[in-house]
């Protein structure tokens, strides 16, 4: 017993264990051996403070986004040699953390999977740990966690990323409920979106979105969003409201699928000839034009938030026909504003809807 306790003291003492500080390893790079001015100094009974935003930080796909954070001493204790402060990004249950960024104020930072490159900290003043997000993407939108740590001392703060988009229920051209959780997956991402989470369906449903179809949320549950309640739509009895099947097999169970698509970067316009077009003459048409086919997200995009009003239906990407209304008017479908669909016609000619950036 004497041998391995002296190994061990040994082994502990040549510096060759890996540090663990706060649920989170810190390489050689995050840490600084050259001075021996990152020991941990004793607690004085000073209290660290953590602040972010209480209210949801909007922003949109493509543009830059600073997330707030701060931090204090009470009673102030003057500069710290070794603040380290780490940002992780939470599911909405709180259960897991993906890691965002971590610096050593005043020394390195080190950021990690699709935030290389797109995340930094703001240099700000004294105290300041806020993050800055460059070209936000469609999966950026969620809760995330300011933690800052001054040896054994550590607490943090959440503040709330939202994208400013839409959601949009989505079936594939074999029609409908035939996409498991993957493929919902994967079909939304293909019309430049991304499936929707709750919160999103959620403010959709109270912006008016009511359909009947369930559909795959990013959780893996399956929901729908009723307005006006009736019987196959879970019956006349039920208030309105967001109706759920809970989690479903992802692999084995078949629904359709709500996607989330953002704010455009381009524009979104239309194409036509006086005999109309196939699906090929249309895409080759948007490529002349320096553009590509429209997918469906970009068009409830363009609808959404650019006013785009157009009677005459298009081809997108998906292989569908569809136009968006703004002004509802006669001949132009429903009495509501929206997308109408012809659906994925195998035969016809029709103008097309264009995408070009910016």
């Amino acid at each position: 017993l004497t041998l391995l306790l002296k190994a061990t003291l040994l082994r502990l003492a040549s510096g060759s264990y890996h540090p663990f500080h706060n649920g989170f390893y810190y390489n050689q790079v995050m840490n600084d051996n050259d001075d021996g001015q990152d020991k941990v100094d004793s607690f004085n009974g000073a209290r660290l403070v953590v602040e972010t935003s209480k209210d949801p930080v909007y922003s949109y796909s493509g543009a830059n986004v600073t997330l707030p954070c701060r931090y204090r001493y009470e009673p102030d204790q003057g500069p710290k040699r070794k603040m380290r402060i780490k940002w992780s990004k939470l599911r909405d249950d709180y259960t897991k953390e993906q890691d965002v960024m971590v610096t050593v104020i005043g020394k390195t930072s080190m950021a990690f999977g699709d935030f290389k490159g797109r995340a930094h900290m703001l240099q700000g003043s004294r105290h300041e740990a806020s993050l800055v997000i460059s070209d936000v993407r469609l999966k950026d939108d969620g809760k995330y966690r300011c933690e800052v740590i001054d040896g054994l001392e550590d607490e943090s703060d959440v503040v709330d990323l939202r994208l400013q988009g839409m959601v949009f229920p989505y079936q594939p051209p074999r029609g409908q409920y035939r996409l498991n959780f993957h493929e919902a997956e994967r079909v939304c991402q293909d019309q430049g979106a991304i499936l929707a989470n709750f919160h999103q369906l959620f403010q959709a449903w109270s912006e008016g979105l009511d359909w009947c179809n369930a559909g795959w949320l990013a959780d893996g549950t399956v929901q729908y969003p009723i307005r006006l309640p009736r019987k196959p739509c879970g019956g006349v009895h039920l208030a309105p409201g967001i109706r759920s099947y809970g989690p479903r097999h992802r692999r084995l169970h078949r629904f359709d699928a709500f996607c989330f698509s953002s704010m455009l970067k381009g524009e979104v316009f239309y194409l036509d000839r006086p005999a109309g077009m196939t699906l090929e003459e249309a895409k080759q048409s948007c490529q002349d034009a320096g553009a590509e086919i429209a997918r469906v997200g970009q068009l409830y995009s363009a609808w959404k938030f650019l006013g785009l009003d157009r009677c005459n239906a298009g081809w997108l990407a998906d292989g569908s026909v569809r136009y968006p209304i703004v002004t509802p008017r006669a001949n132009c479908g429903p009495a509501e504003p929206g997308v109408r669909s012809f659906g994925f016609p195998s035969k016809g000619r029709f103008g097309v809807f264009c995408y070009r950036e910016r």
